[in-house]
């Protein structure tokens, strides 16, 4: 959930693999990485793991990319981020029913925790994650929203703004489980305008079916229909959004 290759200034390789990954060809973006070194062989790893949440797919390939990025982490940082993508496999794999990882999701950001130190750019995305597990696993939205918040203070302090975009729709979904509505249409317009102008497609359907969520009618099925046509031009990315986005039945109105 970083935003690296999103700007003007980054080198071609960061560009290229940016592009690719935004586009929801996790592979092609990988391919273009050599883990030899720990900072690549992570970020490979991190592409992969994405790929996962998005696709339900492609476990074997994380797996094998991770455990090189953990044979290769040497730093307190790099094996704390290392243990982070950890936690966020185990996580999907969980919340997908591929298998139980709970336990290791907790254990991993547990170590992360231990490892990455306050205000480090990688506490953000570690504050995120725990949040995920305490939404969809834990089910406790008071722990979740208390580190969404941290995950938004960090990325707004490390400018991340993908992680940001993150965190807005998080958020904005606890706000609207509480019958918030302006302030979960607020948050959620937040991350759909993040998510445009950094050019990340993949993520562009699932914030403009939350945005619909709070708006009313024609509104709410014109951002349903924009994400529809996204989601078959990505080919059927996310993976999780096949339900919400079928074609409406014949006869339903959607005026």
């Amino acid at each position: 959930m970083s935003g690296d290759g999103t700007t003007a200034d980054d080198d071609p390789l960061q560009t290229a693999v940016w592009r690719l990954r935004s586009r929801a060809c996790w592979a092609d973006a990988a391919a273009l990485l050599a883990p030899d070194t720990p900072d690549t062989a992570l970020q490979r790893a991190s592409l992969l793991v994405e790929r996962c949440l998005y696709t339900e797919a492609g476990w074997e390939e994380a797996e094998d990319a991770l455990r090189t990025a953990e044979a290769l982490a040497h730093s307190d940082d790099e094996r704390g981020a290392a243990a982070c993508e950890r936690g966020c496999l185990a996580y999907a794999a969980t919340l997908f029913r591929v298998r139980d990882r709970a336990d290791e999701a907790r254990a991993a950001l547990g170590r992360a925790a231990a490892l990455i130190a306050p205000g480090a750019s990688g506490r953000a995305l570690l504050d995120f994650r725990r949040g995920l597990i305490a939404e969809n696993l834990t089910r406790s939205p008071q722990a979740a929203r208390a580190a969404y918040r941290r995950a938004h203070a960090g990325a707004t302090a490390h400018a991340d703004p993908l992680l940001l975009s993150a965190t807005w729709r998080h958020l904005a979904g606890l706000a609207l489980r509480d019958g918030e509505l302006a302030e979960a249409r607020q948050g959620f317009a937040e991350s759909l305008r993040i998510r445009e102008e950094l050019g990340y497609l993949v993520g562009t359907a699932p914030a403009l079916v939350s945005l619909a969520e709070t708006e009313t009618e024609p509104e709410a099925s014109r951002l349903r229909e924009e994400a529809r046509r996204l989601f078959r031009l990505l080919g059927g990315v996310p993976t999780w959004l096949t339900t919400q986005l079928a074609p409406p039945t014949p006869g339903t109105a959607t005026a």
